[in-house]
């Protein structure tokens, strides 16, 4: 990644924190360095979401019922003000707010779906709601597109054999049709699953921490993202957020929640790639399909 590029992902006020742990890393053996580097960047690819998350468990902590202020109300402006915020400090642009603002919107109509159907309940109060769904559930979903989009950028993320994207966006419509339509039909995300690996069995993302580009399968991110966001999940309902038929008593979540979590990756994806349109890697040699991940 250059320099350049590192500016633009961090934004020119947080240019001199970059330079420090640049520096203090530089101390340390590279394999250390790039490793920890790039766990820094993640942390920074998903700070939106760590932030929603923190505000989840804090408020989880101290929120009275008497207070003012409903929980779930207080959630959705300090979100809105964490988005105005990255907006302000240029840590995302304009295009990708938009985005990501069709993504809370395709979230929330999917909540209010669900909802009625009974797939899982809010139990708390909220003046700022839709049909029994708290406008804030809107900001969960649009974590995961902030998280694409910023990942995207700061990683300078190439991608390799990537599809025609109206067949992505047949796909993403396939698999936000289904979480809707198999209340009454029959489910059909085992060939949804197997939708996704042929089309993107064989794209790589290239991606650089420091210089050197390593790579990864698309479709092995997609799961390792999807354990992460079925962890946040069971935090999500430990705190009571939202709640599952029959989590009167907290539970973990099922694991079949992860296939959930990876087909609406794709969705998350698709939309991402309205503004982040995949580049293909420039001067770099395709590494024979039985390689390590990493080239």
């Amino acid at each position: 990644m250059t320099e350049e590029r590192n500016v633009h992902a961090t934004g020119p006020t947080l240019e001199p924190l970059r330079l420090a742990i640049r520096g203090a890393l530089s101390r340390l053996p590279p394999g250390l360095s790039e490793f920890i580097l790039f766990g820094l960047k993640q942390a920074w690819a998903c700070l939106f979401g760590a932030l929603v998350l923190f505000l989840i468990i804090a408020t989880k902590l101290v929120w009275q019922p008497d207070w003012v202020i409903n929980r779930y109300d207080a959630l959705f402006v300090a979100a809105l003000s964490i988005q105005i915020s990255f907006l302000y400090l240029k840590m995302e642009s304009w295009d990708e707010a938009k985005v990501i603002l069709i993504y809370h919107v395709v979230g929330t109509v999917m909540e209010i779906f669900k909802v009625h159907m009974g797939s899982w309940v809010y139990p708390e109060d909220a003046l700022i709601r839709i049909a029994g769904v708290p406008l804030f559930s809107g900001f969960m979903y649009a974590s995961v597109g902030s998280y694409m989009a910023r990942a995207i950028r700061i990683f300078d993320m190439r991608f390799t054999h990537y599809p025609p994207f109206v067949l992505t966006a047949l796909l993403a419509i396939g698999i936000y049709v289904n979480f809707h339509a198999h209340h009454y039909i029959v489910d059909l995300r085992l060939g949804l699953f197997l939708v996704t690996v042929v089309l993107f069995w064989r794209v790589r993302i290239y991606f650089t921490v420091e210089k050197k580009p390593r790579w990864m399968p698309l479709v092995l991110a997609a799961v390792l993202i999807s354990v992460f966001l079925w962890i946040a999940e069971n935090i999500g309902t430990a705190t009571g957020i939202w709640l599952y038929p029959g989590q009167t008593v907290w539970h973990m979540v099922s694991l079949q929640k992860l296939g959930s979590w990876y087909l609406l990756l794709y969705v998350s994806f698709v939309l991402v790639t309205i503004v982040c349109k995949p580049q293909p890697p420039t001067g770099i040699r395709e590494p024979a399909l039985n390689s390590d991940l990493h080239g």
